[in-house]
């Protein structure tokens, strides 16, 4: 039976500063998985027998911010499988790298709308979900996962969803921030020299797509024209161009950027004055989820990283974490009222009405990444 958070006797808030404390190294990784019950979760898996070896390393292509690290140190405390984090900004930096070979990796983080390409070039296999026990597909949210099964074949598990909007530092802009129009209209005025894009050509160029009344998914040769002309407009006005935004903000570097949930869940924790905006206009509605290449030199081990993760009290303890909301019934059911009702996390559907998911086409749209392209090397 899976172990209720409420049962560890800590609230959010206490792992969160425990979790601090052993990140700044005043607490031991041993006291911070007692006191949080990582140890727990350690502890049961280290005691299954394993049907292979699982060597003594592994690496994960992710996003930036995306996980806890005391989860891989507890799957290391159980297996004595080394975990590399390899942090990427794009889908199409993973495609690129996996199609070059090599990528070194035993599982990956892909986005709902690249599974079918992934699957179309062969560089994903079905997954063998007899070796994924802790996985239970009727507690998913079919609204958000079904984008991992290919010819009905089960090639991704679901980590989160979210959403993609704007995080705004309140205490330096004045200006209201309701819709990608206003986003774009500020970071040429008030926030000029202050405002950051994605470095991802599905999110800002589907923004500036938004921004203009069009489709955030288009390639049509006439709209993309439109967003390069916005885009180029606003280039020489941004702090930068980087997906891996928090550190700027959270310095005041930077007063508004393109964001993900789990992102502005994080800011606004931290920092309350940093709101998080849905585009009122339109923008993204995504799911990420876990892939095995492959390629993957450690079939084995990305199998058990991937088995930990689908633990519900494992994914919980990342979801408290991370702030990106959870497809998983079980998961929810084992989270806290604050997190369940913190409307950056979970928006209401009325919120989530003008949002959609990105489409296929836009992967591997020549028109799209030459675009991105030309506007990084204005």
């Amino acid at each position: 039976m899976t172990k209720n958070l409420k049962d560890t006797k800590i609230t959010p808030q206490e792992f969160m500063q425990q979790f601090m404390r052993w990140k700044r190294g005043s607490i031991s990784r041993r006291h911070f998985m007692g006191v949080t019950g990582l140890g727990l979760a350690a502890s049961v898996l280290g005691q299954r027998s394993f049907a292979q070896d699982l060597g003594s390393q592994m690496a994960i292509a992710t996003w930036p911010n995306y996980h806890d690290p005391a989860t891989f140190e507890a799957f290391t405390a159980a297996t004595g499988v080394a975990v590399e984090v390899n942090v990427f900004g794009s889908n199409e930096e993973m495609l690129a790298k996996l199609q070059a070979g090599g990528a070194g990796w035993s599982l990956f983080v892909p986005t709902n709308y690249t599974i079918s390409t992934y699957v179309g070039l062969g560089l994903i296999d079905p997954l063998d979900m007899a070796a994924l026990g802790n996985f239970d597909n009727a507690s998913q949210n079919q609204r958000f996962t079904h984008e991992g099964m290919v010819d009905g074949k089960t090639y991704a598990l679901p980590k989160n969803w979210g959403t993609t909007g704007f995080a705004v530092n309140t205490a330096e802009l004045k200006t209201p921030v309701t819709s990608w129009k206003d986003f774009f209209a500020l970071a040429m005025t008030e926030a000029d020299g202050r405002a950051m894009v994605h470095d991802y050509q599905l999110t800002t160029i589907g923004s500036a797509l938004v921004a203009l009344g069009l489709d955030f998914n288009s390639v049509a040769p006439e709209d993309l024209a439109q967003a390069e002309k916005l885009l180029l407009e606003v280039k020489p006005h941004l702090f930068a161009i980087n997906s891996d935004y928090q550190p700027s903000m959270r310095s005041t570097d930077a007063w508004m950027t393109m964001c993900w949930t789990n992102d502005g869940a994080q800011l606004n924790r931290d920092m309350p004055e940093i709101a998080y905006i849905l585009g009122k206009d339109g923008g993204e509605l995504w799911t990420d989820f876990y892939a095995i290449p492959s390629s993957a030199p450690n079939k084995p081990a990305g199998y058990a990283l991937l088995n930990f993760l689908m633990d519900p009290a494992n994914a919980a303890k990342e979801h408290i974490a991370n702030g990106a909301p959870t497809t998983d019934a079980r998961v929810m059911s084992l989270l806290p009222p604050e997190i369940v009702s913190n409307k950056i996390v979970y928006p209401d559907d009325a919120a989530l009405t003008a949002l959609e998911f990105g489409a296929a086409a836009t992967l591997t749209d020549p028109g799209r990444a030459e675009l991105m392209a030309r506007f990084k090397s204005a």
